[in-house]
């Protein structure tokens, strides 16, 4: 399920809710697209928003960027899509972009630990549990460098300012995403399709600044809720890809 990076380069995870679109019973038959991307509901993890699959065209534009505009309670956020490195996800994203589903939710996980340092979203629930209603494959990055900090090499550099899809495992994506404000070292497994603007580093910095909330359990956490509450006003094609 959703829950969103666990912890240390030894370990680290960034886990994301399942989906499913609007199905509502668990014994429901699963609807998968025919296109390459072959999206599919997923009924027993509902859609947290109504919202039915994205279109799967035979030939998925897979060549420019999509701009997003994304204003945020904290600052602005914009995103650039590339559709060369990620094409399905980026359809994905546009899809629920221009269905509303990411608007006025909260940012629900931040990290700070050495070597993980991202932004979580993308949960109407706001919880870490909640997604679209169906899952998609994996299009994993081949490019990334090794992780200095991993002497192994199993690890890759997430690097400062990266776009990528949070999943529960393998071909698993649906809606939560993660912004990489420092760099991170993480196996190459989510999906990169996108980059933050320069506005957008300076949002994430202050939302980083601000810390995490402590909880009884733990009064200076590394990893949970933003002390600085981060709500995507909206999320559009800031120009028509």
């Amino acid at each position: 399920m959703n829950r969103a990076l666990m912890t240390a380069w030894a370990a680290a995870v960034l886990a994301v809710c399942g989906s499913s679109t609007t199905a509502s019973a668990s014994d429901a038959p699963a609807r998968t697209t025919h296109g390459p991307c072959q999206y599919t509901q997923t009924p027993n993890e509902p859609a947290a928003r109504p919202v039915h699959l994205p279109p799967d065209p035979r030939h998925t534009p897979g060549h420019g960027t999509v701009d997003m505009a994304v204003p945020t309670s904290q600052g602005p956020l914009p995103l650039r899509l590339d559709r060369a490195k990620a094409p399905c996800t980026v359809q994905s994203f546009v899809h629920l972009a221009r269905h509303r589903f990411y608007d006025r939710t909260v940012c629900h996980r931040l990290t700070a630990y050495p070597t993980l340092k991202v932004l979580q979203c993308g949960d109407p629930t706001g919880t870490g549990e909640g997604g679209p209603g169906y899952a998609y494959k994996d299009e994993l990055p081949v490019d990334l460098p090794p992780a200095p900090s991993d002497p192994t090499g199993a690890r890759r550099l997430y690097g400062r300012g990266l776009l990528a899809m949070a999943n529960a495992g393998p071909n698993t994506n649906g809606s939560q995403f993660f912004v990489v404000y420092g760099d991170s070292a993480l196996r190459p497994n989510y999906t990169v399709f996108g980059t933050v603007g320069t506005a957008g580093l300076k949002t994430l910095d202050k939302i980083a600044a601000g810390g995490i909330e402590p909880t009884t359990q733990d009064p200076a956490p590394v990893d949970g809720t933003p002390v600085l509450r981060t709500e995507l006003l909206s999320v559009r094609p800031s120009c028509r890809p």
